[in-house]
């Protein structure tokens, strides 16, 4: 059996946590690094590992490069709090690293949830991620927001889902939306994207149309449905927040 480091960022995630820590309980190795959580996310997690580390939130990408450096072992799966590993995963996890040694990182499908339903279509599924990874053939990216691993090797897939249960309710999903469209403006700005009046006429109307009718949203329910609309609504909310940044630079 190979050994493997779990690290996961945290931030209020008291709902979570312990379904998540429960699924990779046979990792002898979980890094859970959180910024400053003021339910008992950190309680929940000491639980189930002691290198628990709570600091002062510097982005994604810093918190994960981070709990890489706390890890004891070369390979690493990364996980949010909202995803569960499941026993056919994990078996595969176990089995498939010794079996293919020169890969630097392994994707998985996320089998994501929103709203309570498993979203098949809308362009998520299968939504392959690398999440399992030798940490010294990738790293993490400077990216505020969806940041990702620079991989330097070849990469494989792994066979089974990771789960995936976000947005358990539409508070949760514009919850974020906030928080995520101030990252990616700032990430657009960085850039050097300039605000163009098309970005929010014909942006959030093409992600609607790419989502619910080309990538068959509509097949998943009304889910399917509000899924597009709030879609188009982040991509709104993203370049309206990337003209007052722009805006007020000008000033």
């Amino acid at each position: 059996m190979i050994d493997i480091s779990v690290i996961i960022i945290t931030k209020n995630e008291s709902h979570n946590i312990e379904e998540c820590l429960r699924s990779v309980a046979y990792c002898s190795d979980i890094i859970v690094v959180d910024a400053d959580s003021i339910d008992d996310t950190v309680a929940k997690a000491k639980i189930f590992t002691d290198k628990v580390f709570v600091r002062k939130w510097d982005g994604f990408a810093a918190a994960k490069q981070f709990a890489v450096q706390q890890t004891a072992f070369s390979w690493i799966l990364w996980l949010d709090a909202d995803e569960r590993v499941t026993p056919e995963l994990a078996e595969e996890i176990l089995r498939i690293i010794p079996a293919q040694p020169d890969v630097a990182a392994f994707t998985v499908a996320r089998r994501a949830y929103f709203l309570g339903k498993w979203i098949r279509h809308s362009g998520w599924y299968p939504g392959r991620v690398a999440r399992l990874f030798h940490k010294e053939r990738a790293a993490f990216n400077n990216a505020k927001v969806h940041e990702g691993l620079e991989i330097k090797g070849k990469t494989a897939e792994l066979k089974h889902d990771l789960l995936h249960y976000t947005d358990p309710n539409i508070y949760h999903y514009f919850s974020k939306l906030n928080r995520y469209t101030t990252l990616a403006s700032e990430e657009l700005e960085k850039k050097g994207k300039i605000f163009k009046l098309t970005d929010i006429i014909i942006r959030p109307g093409w992600q609607f149309v790419r989502m619910y009718l080309l990538r068959r949203g509509f097949l998943d329910g009304v889910q399917g449905l509000l899924l597009a609309l709030f879609s188009s609504a982040y991509v709104f909310t993203k370049y309206a927040k990337l003209w007052e940044r722009n805006s007020l630079t000008k000033k």
